[in-house]
Formats: structure tokens, C-alpha cells, sequence
């Protein structure tokens, strides 16, 4: 059974395209075409992740993809995976330049800022807006929101799974000084 840990999400499959069961695929890491050694994605299908061959696939644009998935020969099999969430295997990812990781790699990660500490897991990326950030769950239930920038991270332990940053000096105590003005 694959753990959720073992794998992190690079896109979704939108809808069907065409009559022989390929898929359209919006991905937000290209690390399927990258890493050489892997030729399966995982698919989240009623809750559990379920791994699938991929048969071929081609790119549309930087963004999405067609993919043709094993065992996926009809439209009406393929529309079964509409919008459902796509997985990578962590340990295939690993093997990947550090570079080209995207952020949603680092979910499931633990945080740990060189000035502070443990900040917290993190628990998902925020890609709503402009700044990307990392949604990070502290021990005492509360989210912490942290920019995700290169420039902020000092050291990846993909063994340990924690993201070392040095945060600029101020930026853990917005919420405080937030606070305060109130």
C-alpha cells in the first residue's frame, strides 16, 4: 500500500481527451518526464493512491500534458478520472537535481528556521496568489504562512525530511506586531 508520505502531488488530470483514453493533464512538476528510472504515476482514486503505468504521453504546453495511463483504452474509462489529483513517488523525485524539485515536494516536510528552531510540518503549498507560500502547522494547531523562495533555504535533509531555513529577522513576529496594533 502506498503511504501518503511516500509521494508528493504534481498535477491533476482534467477530463478526456479523444476516444482512446487519453488524459489532459495539468501538471505543476515535469518530474515524470525527468526521472528516467520511474514510469508510473499515483492517482488518488476514493481516497486511496493507486499507481498507474503511463503509456505515453506528450506536452501541450510548459503546463499540461496528454497522457495515455495503462489500462486506460476508452473515453469513458478515462473519464473516470476526472479531476483527480496526480502523485509522484518521493524516492524516484529524490534522485532528481534538488533544482528542479517544485515546491509541493517539501509537503509533509518539517520546518526548522536556524535562528528559531522547529517551526512547525509543513501541510500544503499556497499557490492562490503571486508569492507562493508554504502553509506550515505549528504544535500548538496554528498555521504559520511562510514565503517559499530559494533564497530562504539554507539546507534540505531529504532523509530526515526537513527544509532548513533562515527567515529574515522580523517575519515570524508579523502576526504578533498584527496583533498588537489592534
Amino acid at each position: 500500500m502506498i503511504k501518503r508520505e511516500e509521494v508528493y502531488r504534481i498535477g491533476l488530470f482534467n477530463k478526456p481527451h479523444g476516444i482512446h483514453g487519453e488524459l489532459q493533464f495539468t501538471f505543476t512538476d515535469d518530474v515524470f518526464d525527468r526521472a528516467e528510472e520511474c514510469d508510473y504515476v499515483v492517482c488518488l482514486l476514493d481516497g486511496i493512491l493507486v499507481p498507474f503505468f503511463i503509456e505515453e504521453y506528450r506536452f501541450r504546453s510548459d503546463s499540461t500534458a496528454l497522457m495515455k495511463l495503462e489500462g486506460v483504452d476508452t473515453a469513458e474509462r478515462a473519464r473516470m478520472f476526472t479531476n483527480v489529483e496526480v502523485y509522484f513517488p518521493v524516492k524516484y523525485a529524490d534522485a532528481q537535481d534538488a533544482g528542479e524539485l517544485s515546491w509541493d515536494f517539501f509537503v509533509g516536510f518539517g520546518m526548522e528556521d536556524i535562528h528559531h528552531g522547529l517551526l512547525g510540518t509543513i501541510a500544503q503549498v499556497d499557490t492562490a496568489t503571486a508569492n507562493i507560500l508554504f502553509v506550515v502547522e505549528q504544535s500548538d494547531g496554528e498555521e504559520l504562512l511562510v514565503p517559499a523562495h530559494e533564497e530562504f533555504i539554507v539546507g534540505i535533509d531529504k532523509d530526515q525530511r526537513i527544509l532548513t531555513v533562515e527567515l529574515p529577522e522580523g517575519l515570524l513576529t508579523l502576526d504578533e506586531a498584527d496583533e498588537e496594533m489592534e
